[in-house]
């Protein structure tokens, strides 16, 4: 594992690359002319995740016209909270950490861009990181709109027994510090989205922290702030709320004055992606870059996953880039992902509509149970949950193990098949649907159809 200098991993913008936008001047939305008068929009990711969550939301920006060299996605080095945000933490990250690398960022994205100031939008902890950056951080007079989506902006607990010192309880020193005396500060505009009731971080009972029965002091409206527009996307989930088209047009709307023309993605004639390998140590998260992983990409036939040929090979290096590769946007992929003292990892992918730079790989898990298996397939489902009830999610022609009714809790559904030849494995989740090919879990490999909506 290799450090490189703070803001290359910082900072990922979608411009890298990348050919120019193929979408015009859509009818019913903003005009470009209107457009260029909106601030760069950087954003936040929230808890363990990275930039390449942005990468479909990035798509819907384009295709309304919003040129991507003004799209910026924060990959924070260490994504994942202390679990007391005084405490040090090996591989987690604190408040005040977050909140000086998000200043760092967006000094940097007004120098590229000349911009007098940016909009920011955070998914869940990536709106902690915002609040504390405007309020504490000097960013009040940078910052034109600031958009927490899901963000537990009252923690996801009010106590003094439960998650003592963690940012995540409403009753901590982080959390009074940004809601007293008031719950916004004077600058930018404000806005939150948060669900009816779907959000498993907004639940009067503790049951989707393990305490079922235990009170939270935490309603369903736990995100929404008092001086802030608050917009309810009824039915959506704790991701979907930043990530769902709903949320797009909701942000979109506010950012930029107008109604987006469509939520939906418009497909360019070219297609050129790129992203790093971040580094797993022990199975933890990180967004620091992989020098020496292997990956390689593979054209599938789209019905089975079964290889076509080898289109794009590369040894990261120190900023741990495994790209750039032109490819098609009709063709499935499958990226496996070598790294040292990590399973060989199969990353199945339906056709990507739009080039992007942030498409960021990470090396599966293998659990004591999954290498007992003859092989182990993972749906992943990284912009949102799973709901047994609202949700279409199949593997291999069933219903997908693992996902409850109810409010939508899990991102990810577990395959492990018996000992066999390789074969083919089809994925679904609602309209999107991917196959991929098994693998030998035996000898250290797993499957994983990671969907893009």
């Amino acid at each position: 594992m290799l450090r490189p200098n703070r803001r290359s991993f910082l900072l990922g913008s979608a411009s890298a690359g990348l050919g120019a936008l193929a979408v015009g001047p859509l009818a019913g939305c903003a005009t470009p002319q209107d457009l260029s008068q909106v601030p760069p929009v950087v954003f936040v990711h929230g808890n363990g995740d990275t930039a390449a969550l942005w990468h479909t939301t990035f798509w819907r920006w384009e295709t309304n016209g919003f040129h991507r060299n003004h799209l910026f996605a924060v990959d924070f080095p260490y994504p994942l909270a202390r679990s007391a945000d005084a405490a040090p933490q090996r591989l987690r990250s604190s408040t005040t950490e977050q909140r000086e690398q998000l200043a760092e960022i967006v000094d940097e994205v007004m120098r590229r861009t000349g911009a007098a100031k940016v909009a920011l939008v955070g998914s869940s902890r990536g709106g902690n990181a915002i609040r504390s950056y405007i309020r504490l951080g000097g960013g009040a007079g940078k910052v034109s709109h600031a958009v927490l989506c899901g963000t537990p902006n009252h923690g996801v607990i009010a106590s003094d027994k439960f998650l003592v010192g963690s940012e995540f309880n409403g009753a901590s020193a982080f959390l009074k510090s940004m809601n007293e005396p008031a719950e916004i500060t004077p600058g930018p505009a404000w806005m939150t989205t948060l669900s009816d009731s779907a959000d498993k971080y907004a639940q009067p009972d503790g049951r989707y922290l393990g305490m079922p029965g235990t009170p939270t002091g935490v309603g369903y409206d736990g995100p929404a702030l008092k001086g802030a527009r608050n917009v309810i996307l009824p039915g959506l989930d704790h991701r979907e709320v930043a990530f769902a088209p709903e949320a797009f047009a909701a942000i979109w709307q506010f950012i930029t004055g107008a109604m987006p023309a469509q939520a939906g993605i418009v497909t360019e004639a070219s297609l050129v992606l790129n992203g790093k390998v971040n580094d797993m140590p022990g199975g933890v998260p990180t967004n620091l870059p992989v020098a020496g992983a292997v990956v390689e990409v593979w054209e599938t036939d789209p019905s089975s996953g079964a290889r076509r040929r080898m289109v794009h090979r590369r040894e990261t290096g120190t900023d741990g880039y495994w790209g750039p590769f032109t490819g098609s946007t009709k063709a499935a992929y499958e990226f496996v992902v070598t790294t040292p003292g990590a399973p060989v990892t199969h990353i199945y992918r339906s056709p990507f509509p739009r080039s992007s730079a942030i498409i960021h790989l990470r090396a599966g898990k293998l659990s004591d149970e999954d290498r007992k298996a003859g092989s182990v397939v993972i749906l992943d489902r990284p912009r949102g949950y799973f709901d047994g009830d609202r949700d279409t999610v199949l593997m291999d022609g069933q219903k997908a193990p693992g996902i409850p009714a109810g409010v939508p809790t899990v991102s990810t559904a577990t395959l492990r098949l018996p000992p066999g030849p390789a074969r083919a494995v089809t994925t679904q989740f609602n309209a999107e649907q991917i196959a991929v090919q098994t693998w030998p879990a035996a000898e250290g490999h797993v499957s994983i159809a990671e969907l893009h909506y």
